[in-house]
């Protein structure tokens, strides 16, 4: 599968992960996400994309991930060496983690 923008919403699943840093550890937390991220991408077949991003205030870092099926997050979590990368988050922050499904595609109106 190859992912791609489209005009209609499709039943695509996301969790959003917003990590709560502890103070000057925003590169540590963002380096740990993106190892977690990547052990994903590199193994796991319902993964389809991954944005990193970190926060200006250095406060927080956000995974916002697209996954083919909710329960893709309970095959991510069965594997131990999954568990273990993402709770090495827990040395360097707080996350708050979140699945969604889309209901709404929102794109700017089209110029006449």
């Amino acid at each position: 599968m190859i992912p791609a923008f489209t005009i209609q919403p499709s039943p695509t699943t996301f969790i959003v992960n917003v990590i709560h840093v502890h103070p000057g550890k925003q590169e540590d937390a963002f380096r740990l996400i993106q190892d977690v991220v990547h052990y994903v991408a590199e193994r796991k077949p319902g993964f389809l994309w991954s944005n990193l991003a970190r926060s200006t205030d250095g406060l927080t870092v956000v995974n916002i991930e697209a996954i083919s099926d909710p329960k893709d997050v309970e095959i991510f979590f069965s594997d131990p060496v999954f568990i273990d990368k993402f709770q090495a988050l827990e040395t360097v922050s707080s996350s708050e983690f979140h699945t969604y499904t889309v209901g709404d595609l929102v794109l700017p109106r089209a110029s006449a």
